[in-house]
């Protein structure tokens, strides 16, 4: 099987099923984030402190998931069986719940930082953001599998969670936001 097909010549592309479809369309931008999210997290993986082995576990499963995720989205209603399910989404639910409860409490509003390895999971958080708000993009126009918008939305929670759990693991507080007035005072 030779790797390029030149189906995608003209703006084309495949789903499960065989029906073609922009690749423009909602349906690919969905899966085609899912897809970058996936590799984000492959270079977020080899860069990980190897104090945080429970969350690269986490990181390893999640990117199954997200192969399903991606799938079920490349795949029209009623063409077969989704793979993600509510399941995924419970575990999901529990690591957040895991991690939530490492970092102190806190009031504000944080700034995307602190550790390279926060930075590293804020990056994963938002580009989950923008995966989630095409799914919703797709679900105006299509029937797509619940679960995978339910799982996105957990897993930007899951993203925030353990980027906060690696700065208070790492002795890093979390960066605050300040009101403009306050950062600009000073010059």
């Amino acid at each position: 099987m030779k790797l390029y097909t030149k189906t995608g010549d003209a703006g084309q592309t495949k789903l499960v099923g065989g029906t073609s479809v922009a690749k423009s369309s909602e349906r690919v931008a969905s899966y085609g984030t899912i897809d970058e999210l996936n590799a984000w997290l492959g270079y977020t993986l080899i860069q990980l402190n190897p104090l945080h082995a429970d969350i690269c576990y986490d990181i390893e499963t999640i990117q199954q998931l997200l192969f399903d995720c991606g799938t079920d989205l490349a795949t029209p209603a009623g063409h077969r069986a989704y793979r993600l399910s509510e399941k995924d989404v419970i575990w999901l639910e529990g690591r957040i719940d895991v991690y939530a409860d490492e970092p102190p409490m806190i009031e504000h509003f944080i700034i995307p930082g602190g550790t390279r390895d926060a930075a590293l999971l804020h990056v994963a958080r938002t580009t989950t953001r923008r995966a989630e708000r095409h799914v919703v993009a797709l679900l105006q126009e299509e029937e797509i599998n619940g679960a995978a918008l339910r799982f996105l939305n957990r897993l930007s929670d899951y993203f925030y969670a353990v980027a906060r759990a690696v700065n208070t693991r790492q002795g890093q507080t979390d960066v605050f936001y300040q009101n403009s007035d306050k950062v600009f005072h000073n010059f």
